[in-house]
């Protein structure tokens, strides 16, 4: 028998052990019908790009789980802004630039619709709808009245054709609308005049694209192959089961209805006879009976009554539901209770090792996608167009250096997570500063505003005192706000109370 197994047994390095190797290669009978195509992205997005982008748009529009997932997405991925904060030694020119981009940020929307970090949110869900969001730099006039004459313009992926690949007579390519020189840089974007869905934009009779330098036009995207030089919605893996999930549940909810109707049919030997109760006969002339509250009907000899009995929906159908949603969610990137809403069967630990994993993964979208792609482009020319315009006295290039700030996360136990900051620094594993940036706050800020605030408590009087034995929930209240009127014993400040909640 042994001897039977080692000259059974493949020999290493051999042609078997290699195909045992690679059983994803073989073409037996169980993957004989598993032969996809080896495309590149590139000829996938330009082929399905279209239809994926319009199913993908319908689809954040009609399904509630994508639309919440899409707003859950765009909301931990820029929330209330990324932020600059500048790192300029200089502290006056600092909160002279920090200063005017603040001021700049309430005129950044070409449109006039929204602030600066409401263009992130919305590059947020434009990734999540159509993968990719294009912004267009646009120089304005002095006479415009801007403080710093600089603007931003959001572009939708339909702005720019898919099927527009071509060469240029100076040996340019043009790829999906974007344009490459012949080392591979992009030299341009070439973009519809107009949308091609909007019917209510009729202009005149003009060339369909128009040309637009690639230093004016910022591409946001996520890459997800080397080489890929457009952008694949976010929701692309889940769209099938989003879709399919949705016509089951029109499909039960109508069973539910029909399953709500109470009827019932009577036979009788003698259809001609009528029946007590009987009304007119309807259009297609059948006899209706009503039956009132508190009636006994009395039935003929050979008449019999019997009620519709629809099939219910059934014990798996919510199992069936919190499945699919899992997979949904798993193919979003996004956890369970943020697509559904859903948090019965969530405790702290299982939220925490959730929260965890999708935090690092949103983090890596926030620094080399938001950061990278959108807010230091964005920083560099409007330093620029500031120094020219006259509206900042600097060097664009000693200014340039800056730290984007993404949005806080809130805490699951917040006593449990600041207790862990507190030690944290206290034992030398990070810096004040890193704590105070990971609640989305400039440092500097805190720190005039904390100066602003103790100057404010000496001149009122007030002490604050807190002490880690102070159990959770209990505050600190002065009494001389409780009582204005109260003595101050020995020229000292007021004492404070300690409540319990």
């Amino acid at each position: 028998m042994a001897l039977f197994d080692l000259f059974r047994r493949p020999k290493p390095g051999g042609p078997e052990a290699m195909r045992a190797r690679l059983e994803g290669a073989m073409a037996k009978r169980r993957l004989r019908g598993w032969n996809p195509p080896l495309e590149n992205i590139n000829a996938l997005v330009a082929s399905g790009g279209p239809r994926l982008l319009a199913r993908s748009r319908e689809l954040v529009v009609t399904n509630g789980y994508a639309a919440n997932a899409c707003e859950a997405f765009a909301a931990n991925l820029v929330g209330d802004g990324i932020k600059p904060s500048s790192l300029i030694t200089n502290a006056a020119l600092r909160d002279q630039v920090q200063r005017l981009w603040l001021a700049w940020t309430d005129e950044a929307d070409a449109d006039g619709l929204t602030d600066f970090y409401g263009l992130q949110a919305m590059v947020a869900r434009e990734m999540f709808v159509a993968g990719e969001c294009f912004v267009r730099m646009r120089p304005r006039r002095a006479e415009d009245g801007l403080l710093v004459p600089l603007q931003l313009q959001l572009l939708q992926s339909e702005m720019l054709p898919f099927e527009k690949t071509e060469t240029e007579p100076n040996g340019n390519r043009i790829r999906c609308g974007i344009e490459f020189d012949l080392i591979g840089r992009r030299v341009a974007y070439h973009f519809r005049r107009r949308h091609p869905g909007d019917s209510t934009d009729q202009r005149v009779a003009l060339p369909e694209t128009v040309r637009v330098p690639a230093e004016e036009v910022l591409h946001i995207y996520r890459p997800i192959d080397a080489g890929q030089i457009r952008g694949l919605p976010h929701v692309a893996p889940a769209m099938v089961r989003l879709f399919l999930l949705d016509q089951y549940d029109d499909a039960e909810l109508d069973r539910k209805k029909t399953a709500a109707m109470f009827a019932g049919f009577i036979t009788k030997t003698a259809p001609e006879d009528p029946m007590m109760g009987e009304g007119k006969a309807d259009l297609d002339g059948a006899a209706i009976a009503s039956l009132e509250p508190g009636t006994m009907q009395v039935l003929l000899p050979g008449e019999d009554v019997k009620f519709s009995s629809p099939a219910d929906v059934g014990g798996g159908y919510e199992a069936f539901q919190y499945r699919t949603l899992l997979a949904v969610s798993a193919s979003l990137g996004l956890p369970y209770h943020l697509v559904t809403g859903d948090v019965r069967q969530a405790n702290y630990s299982s939220l925490r090792a959730e929260l965890v994993e999708f935090r690092r993964r949103i983090g890596q979208l926030q620094h080399g996608v938001i950061a990278h792609q959108l807010c230091r482009p964005i920083w560099r020319r409007w330093l620029e167009t500031a120094v020219l315009s006259g509206a900042l006295d600097a060097d664009p290039v000693a200014a340039r250096s800056v730290q984007w700030i993404p949005p806080r996360w809130d805490w699951v136990d917040p006593l449990k997570d600041i207790q862990a900051q507190v030690l944290a620094m206290g034992a030398g594993i990070t810096s004040r500063r890193k704590v105070v940036e990971a609640t989305g706050y400039d440092i500097e800020e805190v720190d005039r505003e904390n100066a602003a605030d103790a100057v404010r408590m000496k001149e009122l009087g007030l002490t604050y005192t807190s002490s880690p034995g102070e159990t959770q929930g209990a505050r600190v209240t002065p009494t001389s706000i409780l009582d204005p009127n109260s003595p101050k014993e020995d020229g000292k400040a007021p004492s404070t109370t300690s409540e319990q909640e």
